[in-house]
């Protein structure tokens, strides 16, 4: 069987069928014969941008094993293209494919920083940290163009509001202003995601995403500026990314990172047959070992959705995992401390507003 070609600049291979849709037959996007610089425009999948208008802006996570409470998502979809996305199957509630679609059709919500003005000035809203985003990331590219992220700071620090931010862009950086306005009372932290210290292997891996050296300078830039900055090394691949654990903590507490943490892959719902197609176009040679090793991860399959081990996988290769974040913690990051924000300042900040009536 002839091997499709590698499709440049992006991470699926593919459209793929939407589980919810009455449609059952596959959508294939022709195949890129020439090659593209790094942060080319790529013509035969183009990206289009979608407005919603939602009622509600913060979601309530039930989850026990996510660091969160709440989350806010400015975007649904990612051009950031990482093949690996979790958040891939979220797409399929909109009507779209967790392929192709899922970095190409990106949904906006132009008016997310109403929504949440509207949230947090409610009576019983009571101050917990909002993350953005739980699901897609709030600095993806065309959030350079309409600064939906940028307005949701500004309304975080008009009401002395904590918010976490994770995300792989180093577009983070023009919103320093305000950052730092926000982590001076103690109100903001930052994860950057960094799965590798190798180029090559973040251009295939996550194709529209900041560069690793851009990332680690943005570490930089932010603990320069007051802003407390973690790393989270989401997910671990085994075979891919695994052996990078210890050099990546080191480089990245060098740069002012004060905390890490990770993740180990899991191909939940559509990812699976995403990424086996993406080893296929990418790693051929390794895709088998690869395969097995995922799975002996997840007790024998390419996810396990059981609570608390979910995350961090079972058996030999996710203990080998778990013992080297150990090694890794205990020599660059033995005097880190688990970030608290401030929740009090909000509550004080309501209780000046409602006396002025």
């Amino acid at each position: 069987m002839k091997t499709q070609k590698h499709i440049k600049g992006r991470g699926a291979q593919s459209k793929i069928h939407n589980r919810f849709s009455e449609n059952k037959y596959e959508l294939r996007d022709d195949f890129i014969n020439h090659c593209l610089k790094e942060g080319d425009p790529i013509n035969d999948v183009k990206t289009t941008y979608i407005e919603t208008f939602p009622k509600t802006i913060v979601n309530k996570v039930t989850s026990p094993d996510v660091g969160m409470m709440y989350s806010l998502n400015p975007y649904q979809g990612c051009e950031h293209g990482c093949i690996y996305c979790y958040a891939r199957n979220s797409h399929e509630y909109w009507g779209y494919g967790a392929g192709l679609d899922f970095e190409s059709k990106i949904l906006i919500k132009k008016n997310a920083a109403d929504l949440l003005e509207k949230k947090i000035q409610h009576k019983k809203w009571e101050a917990f940290p909002i993350s953005l985003s739980g699901n897609t990331d709030c600095y993806q590219p065309i959030e350079s163009r309409l600064k939906i992220t940028r307005d949701l700071l500004k309304v975080f620090l008009k009401y002395k509001h904590p918010v976490g931010i994770i995300t792989k862009n180093s577009l983070i950086t023009r919103d320093l202003d305000i950052l730092s306005e926000l982590a001076n009372d103690n109100l903001v932290s930052v994860f950057l995601s960094i799965t590798s210290l190798k180029e090559e292997i973040r251009r295939i891996l996550e194709p529209r995403t900041a560069s690793i050296k851009k990332r680690l300078e943005t570490i930089e830039t932010l603990n320069a500026s007051g802003i407390p900055v973690g790393v989270m090394m989401a997910p671990i691949i085994p075979s891919i990314n695994s052996h990078e654990i210890l050099p990546l903590a080191q480089e990245v507490s060098k740069r002012g990172a004060n905390v890490i943490g990770y993740t180990v892959i899991r191909l939940n719902g559509a990812i699976g047959g995403l990424f086996t197609q993406w080893l296929e176009n990418t790693l051929p040679e390794r895709k088998n070992k690869i395969l097995n090793q995922i799975m002996q991860c997840h007790q024998g399959t390419l996810n396990d959705s059981e609570f608390g081990r979910r995350m961090k996988g079972s058996g030999a290769i996710a203990n080998q995992i778990h013992q080297q974040f150990t090694i890794a913690r205990q020599k660059y990051f033995s005097s880190s401390e688990k970030i608290h924000l401030n929740c009090d300042l909000h509550k004080h900040h309501k209780t000046s507003q409602l006396r002025l009536f």
